[in-house]
C-alpha cells in the first residue's frame, strides 16, 4: 500500500482544482468583454446578428459562471484546510485582495443580473449596452486581485519576518509587488485571447459541418480579428514575463529552459529530452535567444542551475510545459494572422472545409496553454509556497482526511463538469439560432 502523505495530497487536490476551476475562470474573464464587442458592432451597425450573438454567449456566460463560483469557493475552502501554516503566516498580509476579489465578484454578479433581465426593456441599447461594462470590469478586476496574491507568493514583500512573526506589515506594497504588473497583464490577455478562440471555434465548427448561416460566419470574423489581438498581446507580455523571471525568479526560468551553466550567448532550448547524464538530446536551438529573452541583447549573462542550490531548484518537467504554452500561443497567432489576411486578400483556402476544422481546433488549443501555463507558474515556484519564506512542506496540514477530500473534491467536479456541458449543449440545440432569427423576423426585428 502505498504511504498516506499529506503534502503530495494536498497538492493533487489543489492542482486538480486549479485545473478545473481555471477553464470557468479563463471564459469567465474573457467572454464579458466578447459580449461588449458584439454588442457594440451589433448596436453601431445596427446588426441584429451581432446582436443576438451577445444574447446567446450571455446565456452560456450564466453556466460557467455559476460553476465558477463553486470552484472558486473550493479554492477559497482548500486554501484554509490545505495549507493553514501558509494563511496563518501571509493570510494577514495578502488578505486586502482577497476581500477585494470577493467585491469585484459581487459587483460583477448584481450588474450581470440586471443586464440578463433587462434586454429588452431599453428603446435604445446603448443604455443597456451600459450595463456591460461593470460586468466585464467587475470579472477582469476579480481576476486582477485574485493573481496579486499568485504574484505575492512568488515575490514576497510588504512585511518583515522577525522571530517567526509578521511584522512592518505594509498591504498595499504586498499587492503591488513585483510580479503583480506582468502576471496580471498576462493572465488577463490571455483569458481575452482564450475566450475569443473558444467563441471561435464553436462559430468554425457550425461551419465545419455544413452550416454556412451568415450569424456563424460574422461570428467567426468578430472573434478570430479579437483573437488575433489578444494573441499578439499575449506574446509581447510573455516576452516581458521572461525578463521578469531572469532578475526576480532566475530559478525557474533557468529550469523551464534547461540553462544549467551560467553563460553568455545562452540559446533558448526548445522540444528535446534529456538522457540519464542529463544532457540534452533533439532539442531545437535557438542561437542567443535566451539572453535576448531575458536581457535583451544576445551577450547577455543568464544566470544557470549551477547556481541554485538543489533543494531550491524546481522540477525540470516545467521545461515541457513550457514548449506546450509557447508552442500552441505560436501556432494559434499564426492561424488568427492567415485567417485576417485571409479575409482582406480573399484567399479561398481560408473558406475550405479544413481550415474550419483547424479553427475549430483553437478552442481546445488555447484552454490546454492556459492549463500548461499555470501549472509552468504554479510548478516552477516550487519547492517554495512563499518564495524565500516558507516551503511547500512546511506549509500543508498534517491532517489524516485528505485522501477523503480528494474524492470528495473529484465527484464534485466530475458532476459539475457534466452538468455544465449537458446544459450547455441542450440549451442551444433546443433553440438554434435559425429558429431564433426566424422569430426574431416575424417580430420585425431581422431578416433571416
Amino acid at each position: 500500500m502505498l504511504n498516506y502523505d499529506p503534502v503530495l495530497l494536498s497538492r493533487v487536490l489543489t492542482e486538480l482544482t486549479l485545473t478545473f476551476h481555471i477553464i470557468y475562470a479563463t471564459i469567465g474573464v474573457g467572454v464579458p468583454l466578447m459580449i461588449a464587442i458584439a454588442q457594440w458592432v451589433g448596436i453601431r451597425k445596427n446588426d441584429m446578428h451581432y446582436i443576438l450573438l451577445a444574447r446567446r454567449w450571455t446565456r452560456g456566460f450564466v453556466i460557467t459562471v455559476a460553476v465558477g463560483v463553486v470552484t472558486g469557493t473550493a479554492i477559497g475552502l482548500q486554501l484554509s484546510l490545505l495549507w493553514p501554516n501558509f494563511m496563518q503566516l501571509a493570510g494577514q498580509v495578502i488578505s486586502l485582495p482577497l476581500f477585494m476579489e470577493t467585491f469585484a465578484f459581487f459587483f460583477e454578479a448584481i450588474f450581470l443580473g440586471i443586464y440578463l433581465y433587462t434586454w429588452d426593456r431599453f428603446e435604445n441599447q446603448k443604455k443597456h449596452l451600459l450595463l456591460l461594462i461593470p460586468v466585464a470590469a467587475g470579472s477582469s478586476a476579480s481576476a486582477m486581485f485574485i493573481t496579486m496574491v499568485n504574484a505575492f507568493m512568488n515575490t514576497p514583500q510588504g512585511f518583515e519576518l522577525k522571530n517567526g512573526e509578521l511584522v512592518n506589515i505594509d498591504p498595499i506594497a504586498a499587492m503591488f509587488n513585483p510580479a503583480m504588473p506582468t502576471k496580471v497583464a498576462h493572465v488577463l490577455a490571455t483569458a481575452y485571447m482564450t475566450s475569443a478562440f473558444v467563441l471561435a471555434s464553436i462559430a468554425a465548427w457550425r461551419l465545419f459541418k455544413g452550416n454556412r448561416h451568415i450569424y456563424h460566419r460574422k461570428a467567426l470574423h468578430l472573434t478570430m480579428k479579437t483573437a488575433l489581438i489578444f494573441s499578439v498581446a499575449s506574446a509581447i507580455v510573455g516576452d516581458l514575463s521572461g525578463k521578469f523571471l531572469a532578475e526576480y525568479q532566475p530559478e525557474k526560468l533557468a529550469a523551464a529552459e534547461w540553462h544549467f551553466e551560467t553563460s553568455s550567448h545562452a540559446p533558448l532550448i526548445l522540444f528535446g529530452t534529456l538522457d540519464e547524464d542529463g544532457d540534452v538530446k533533439n532539442a531545437l536551438k535557438i542561437p542567443y535567444a535566451l539572453s535576448i529573452l531575458a536581457h535583451n541583447h544576445p551577450a547577455a549573462v543568464v544566470k544557470g542551475l549551477n547556481e541554485i542550490p538543489e533543494d531550491e531548484r524546481p522540477p525540470l518537467y516545467i521545461h515541457y510545459l513550457f514548449d506546450i504554452m509557447v508552442t500552441i500561443g505560436v501556432f494559434l497567432m499564426l492561424v488568427a494572422t492567415a485567417y485576417w489576411l485571409g479575409s482582406i486578400f480573399r484567399w479561398q483556402w481560408t473558406v475550405k472545409k479544413w481550415f474550419f476544422g483547424l479553427l475549430a481546433a483553437g478552442g481546445p488549443l488555447a484552454m490546454l496553454a492556459i492549463e500548461a501555463g499555470w501549472y509552468l507558474a504554479e510548478v516552477g515556484r516550487q519547492p517554495w509556497i512563499l518564495r524565500g519564506y516558507m516551503k511547500t512542506a512546511e506549509a500543508a496540514t498534517s491532517s489524516g482526511h485528505v485522501d477523503t477530500m480528494l474524492v470528495l473534491f473529484s465527484l464534485l467536479y466530475l458532476i459539475l463538469g457534466i452538468a455544465s456541458v449537458t446544459v450547455l449543449v441542450r440549451m442551444f440545440r433546443k433553440n438554434p439560432i435559425e429558429r431564433e432569427l426566424a422569430e426574431r423576423a416575424g417580430q420585425g426585428e431581422v431578416a433571416p
